[in-house]
């Protein structure tokens, strides 16, 4: 089994950061807008060296998503940061009219989503977000693993012409992927091969997958893990591929199990080659005040809870 190091905690939104300071110094036509959490974004950097492509519109999130829907009508290229819940579920009207239902050509990154929010609690660990954003017609959605891609796939949406969803978080997490990685949206990238079960997972909880395929390895199991970094386009080949092999399914994701990866992931089994699966998932609840491990240990989300989940996977096959 391929062994992963964690070359050192990093918050995934310093990960975007560093993306967007390298973006301005790259492409010009790149500007930035911010509701007044520039900081918590980590747009400082950008800010500082390109106060003309800087845009502070304060706390007022629908008006920064209809700034930047028009501002892509003279080819600029808009990121916008605010708190994920702020990104979506407070805007999604404007962003649905604006920008998805005439495929403007907006970046909407959002920082801070799910439970690894920890101590702000429920009303700002948003879990319905994918969902919200997978839903819209021509919106891409992607959720990177860690530092050194959440900065790959920055740079990379630049290039992608329609409207991006990008979703990071809070809390340092481990580091793990190339430094030097080139991101491909909608390609899912095979972690290890596995024989016996298939762990799907997306975002914080890749590193946590990686984990629970160690324990299985100790017991014997052989898991093959992918991160599904990209959401939407869905890499079906790569999960059907994988499937076929190992007849067992494990998803895993800090999101609402509803309206998730897992349930993208279901759907394209059932479509093409059913086979047993097991979620890894908020179950219809909100959060709550905690520390990051705290709340994904309380939830089901834990290096433990995947482990559990592929074995229950394997013994329904």
């Amino acid at each position: 089994m391929k062994k992963y190091t964690d070359q050192g905690a990093k918050d995934t939104r310093s990960g975007f950061g560093a993306g967007l300071s390298e973006l301005g110094e790259t492409n010009p036509n790149v500007v930035a807008l911010c509701a007044d959490l520039t900081g918590s974004l980590k747009m400082d950097a950008f800010a500082k060296d390109h106060p003309d492509r800087f845009f502070q519109v304060g706390i007022a999130e629908a008006n920064m998503m209809g700034i930047a829907a028009g501002m892509t009508i003279g080819g600029k290229i808009p990121f916008t940061g605010t708190f994920a819940n702020f990104s979506t579920g407070r805007v999604y009207d404007q962003i649905r009219q604006s920008i998805a239902y005439s495929g403007k050509n907006v970046k909407i990154c959002a920082s801070h989503a799910g439970l690894t929010l920890g101590e702000d609690g429920a009303t700002h660990q948003i879990l319905e977000d994918i969902g919200l954003m997978k839903m819209l017609p021509s919106m891409t959605v992607i959720n990177p693993c860690d530092y050194n891609q959440t900065k790959a796939a920055t740079i990379a949406i630049a290039e992608h012409d329609g409207p991006v969803y990008l979703r990071f978080g809070r809390p340092k997490v481990a580091n793990f992927t190339p430094a030097d990685q080139k991101f491909e949206i909608g390609k899912a990238l095979f972690l290890q091969e596995g024989s016996d079960v298939t762990i799907a997972a997306t975002g914080h909880l890749v590193w946590k997958a990686l984990e629970a395929a160690e324990m299985l390895e100790a017991e014997g199991i052989s898991a093959e893990v992918i991160n599904f970094h990209t959401i939407k386009p869905l890499d079906e080949e790569a999960l059907l591929r994988s499937t076929a092999k190992t007849g067992a399914l494990v998803s895993a994701e800090e999101h609402q199990m509803a309206g998730g990866l897992g349930e993208s992931l279901s759907a394209t089994l059932v479509r093409n080659s059913p086979c047993p699966q097991e979620f890894v998932a908020v179950n219809d609840s909100f959060g709550e005040s905690g520390t990051p491990e705290q709340l994904l240990e309380k939830y089901g989300l834990s290096t433990q809870a995947i482990y559990e989940a592929a074995k229950r996977a394997i013994s329904r096959k």
